[in-house]
C-alpha cells in the first residue's frame, strides 16, 4: 500500500501542473541544488524561474530529483515511503512512465480532485485505499508497468 502512496507523490510532484507557481528544490546529478519555479517540461527539458538564474532550461536528464520547498511539504511521507520515492524519481524510465500519464483524463482529475490531493499530502494511504476514484487508477496498464519497475 506505500506503493500507492509513493507512485501518486512523484505523480503529483512530476507532472508540469503540480509543479506550476510553486518553488521547487532541483538537485541536479552533479550534486548542485536550484531553487526555482517549474513552468514546464516539454520534450525532456524543463523551463525553470530562478530569483538568482533568471529562466533557465534544464533536461531531464540532468536531474536527479524535484522536491517541494516549503518546510510543511515534507511532513506526510517517511521512511519506506521517502526511499520508494527516491527509488522512483531517480530511475528515468519509471519517470517517463510516470509523465506519460499527464496526458490521462483520468489522472488529470485525479490531480485536481481536492479530496485525493489531501489524502495525498497527508500520507493517508487508508483514505487514498478507501477512495473508489482513485482505486480505479490503479487498474491502468501503466500503473501496473511502474510498479512492477519499482520493487
Amino acid at each position: 500500500m506505500r506503493f500507492i502512496l509513493c507512485f501518486f507523490l512523484v505523480l503529483a510532484l512530476s507532472l508540469p501542473i503540480a509543479h506550476a507557481g510553486e518553488v521547487r528544490e532541483i538537485e541536479l546529478i552533479d550534486g548542485s541544488i536550484i531553487n526555482g519555479e517549474v513552468l514546464s517540461l516539454s520534450s525532456g527539458v524543463y523551463t525553470i524561474k530562478s530569483n538568482t538564474l533568471g529562466t533557465i532550461k534544464l533536461e531531464e536528464a540532468k536531474i536527479r530529483a524535484i522536491r517541494a520547498k516549503s518546510p510543511n511539504a515534507g511532513a506526510g511521507p517517511t521512511g519506506e515511503v521517502k526511499a520508494l520515492q527516491g527509488k522512483m524519481m531517480s530511475d528515468p524510465e519509471i519517470m517517463s512512465l510516470i509523465q506519460s500519464l499527464q496526458n490521462d483524463p483520468e489522472f488529470k482529475k485525479a490531480l485536481e480532485d481536492p479530496e485525493i490531493m489531501k489524502a495525498v499530502k497527508a500520507g493517508d494511504v487508508a483514505s487514498l485505499t478507501a477512495n473508489p476514484k482513485f482505486l480505479k487508477l490503479l487498474d491502468n496498464a501503466t500503473v501496473q508497468e511502474i510498479q512492477k519497475k519499482a520493487k
